[in-house]
């Protein structure tokens, strides 16, 4: 399936639109997927393309964000480590409290709370574990520690249910030693479970590969970890999941559940008769094209480097590869791919593209006047991949059929994703600057264009971007460490340092780093993640007393 047009785009068969008005239409389509939401912050890095634009902030500009105007206004205490991106929604009428913008957090103590977004007073909190169990226990990995509970980042459909809905994902484990995997939905006003929920996450694929029995692979909840964010397309909750460090056996699942009620939908198992193969992209959420494709880095396992006639892998094994999937009629299907020439040895020295997360990119026009339809993805062997949506490039042994590839554009192993805003692409690596690419044409210039005065420690940094239209653009990133770092900088000059926590001394401090922290903006608020809490930034002249 192409990804050219949105459904429904074009109905009539008498309209021919040139190459300008066809552009026009699809950068509207990208524009109302963001700004339809209002100041909604729904899920992962903003929208389904994983663009991490905040395109309606009015409060914070490069004049307004300073360290004698902004900072910290105080900090929302949890009961555990948040390794999921906040998520915010405007005017949410809770019972018997009246109406308010609604902040959404969730921990690795299987927790997910409610706050009130102004004041951080709590308005609900859910503990997502039956009787006699608890978070899991760390599965022998060093990644997520010292307990298991909810890792990716939840999403939030504001029209399923009678006041909207919070889908999430958690993992526990009971007195028995028994481990779970449960796709939640609550009410966004009381945290109750709904449409008879939760569900256990099952299932098989036909196959042979690791885990597998009588002919299929089985999905066994203690040996997987819902790292990547949850994605919510055309009614369908689509989880995506990895290991633990590299504990076999395992294999490379993507599981969908109809949000209406909870009933599994589609299953994809794209390593099925090989060996590992995850979809880990250090908690970036799979992506999602304006024709329902989904498109995400497979992590190292299994890739077939003979294929048949299409130039599909023959034993249908796609690890440490570019996927992209169709979802046509509700199942999970592989539509194309691209892997790298030398995949079998990225896959033997750990430099898979799986640490990284993918993004789909609004029309191009490139320079003979063709609409060019993108997507981009980086991941340990430092090399940017701008892929066509049209034609990924699939596998040749000989060389990378990539629409564009910038060997080793990063300064380190790219551990997190880019975020996209007005023409521009932000990277930030692993003991690297942050670095603004910039597209000319529908390709992008080979170097850098700005970078930051500072360098990113593991994991890098995965950066936001808030800003009024296309003016006012700040990139926004978090520096793990203890004390962490917010950083804001100049959209178009990321030498142009505007902000950061440390540079009023203590005042900003609010905690110690966590990994693959995002930041998330809202009407003139910055939340960031940290261990134990929510630090939160505005201008200082908007402070709120916290409500305990």
């Amino acid at each position: 399936m192409s990804d050219v047009l949105p459904h429904g785009a074009i109905e009539s068969r008498h309209w021919a639109p040139t190459s300008s008005a066809l552009c026009l239409l699809l950068a509207l389509f990208f524009s109302i997927s963001k700004i339809a939401r209002g100041q909604n912050v729904l899920t992962y890095h903003n929208d389904n393309t994983r663009s991490g634009e905040y395109l309606q902030e009015r409060l914070l500009s490069p004049a307004s964000v300073n360290r004698n105007s902004f900072g910290k206004l105080f900090v929302i205490q949890v009961d555990g480590k948040i390794d999921a991106e906040p998520l915010y929604m405007r005017h949410i009428s809770i019972p018997g409290q009246g109406i308010h913008n609604v902040l959404f957090v969730a921990t690795e103590n299987d927790s997910v709370y409610a706050f009130d977004a102004a004041s951080g007073a709590t308005l609900w909190h859910a503990r997502l574990l039956e009787a006699g169990e608890t978070p899991s226990d760390a599965r022998d990995c060093s990644q997520v520690v010292p307990i298991i509970g909810i890792t990716s980042t939840p999403v939030i459909d504001p029209a399923r249910g009678p006041h909207g809905t919070i889908f999430v994902v958690a993992m526990s484990k009971n007195q028995h030693g028994r481990y779970f995997q449960r796709l939640h939905a609550l009410d966004l006003t009381t945290g109750k479970e709904e449409f008879g929920g939760p569900v256990d996450v099952h299932a098989e694929y036909p196959g042979t590969g690791a885990g597998s029995r009588d002919g299929k692979v089985l999905f066994d909840p203690k040996q997987y970890e819902e790292r990547a964010s949850l994605l919510l397309l055309n009614h369908i909750v689509y989880t995506a999941w990895a290991s633990h460090c590299d504990n076999g056996p395992y294999t490379g699942w993507v599981i969908g559940y109809n949000e209406r009620n909870l009933h599994q939908s589609s299953v994809l198992d794209f390593t099925p008769n090989g060996t590992m193969g995850s979809v880990w992209q250090s908690g970036a959420g799979t992506a999602a094209g304006p024709r329902g494709n989904i498109y995400f880095l497979a992590a190292n396992g299994t890739f077939d480097t003979t294929v048949n006639a299409a130039g599909f892998p023959v034993r249908g094994d796609f690890g440490n590869a570019f996927m992209k999937l169709s979802t046509a009629g509700s199942a999970l299907k592989v539509a194309d791919y691209f892997a790298m020439y030398n995949v079998t040895h990225e896959n033997d020295t750990d430099e898979d593209l799986g640490s990284g997360g993918a993004l789909v990119l609004p029309p191009m026009t490139d320079a003979a006047g063709r609409l060019r339809y993108l997507a981009v993805g980086a991941g340990k062997d430092r090399n940017i991949y701008l892929v066509d949506r049209n034609d990924l490039g699939k596998f040749d042994p000989h060389k990378n059929n990539v629409y564009q590839e910038l060997a080793r554009a990063l300064g380190g192993r790219e551990f997190a994703m880019p975020a996209y805003f007005d023409g521009k692409l932000y990277y930030g690596a692993v003991n690297d600057h942050l670095r603004e690419f910039q597209f000319r044409h529908a390709r992008l210039l080979p170097n850098p264009v700005s970078l930051t005065p500072e360098e990113f420690v593991y994991p890098g940094t995965t950066p936001s971007v808030s800003a009024d239209g296309s003016a006012n653009g700040i990139v926004w990133a978090a520096e793990n460490g203890d004390p962490a770092v917010l950083h804001a900088y100049d959209a178009n000059n990321l030498s142009h340092e505007l902000y950061n926590s440390n540079q009023a001394g203590s005042r900003d401090h609010f905690g110690e780093g966590n990994k693959f922290i995002t930041p998330m903006i809202a009407d003139g608020r910055v939340y960031v993640g940290t261990t134990n809490g929510i630090g939160v930034f505005g201008l200082l002249s908007e402070a709120r007393k916290p409500h305990q």
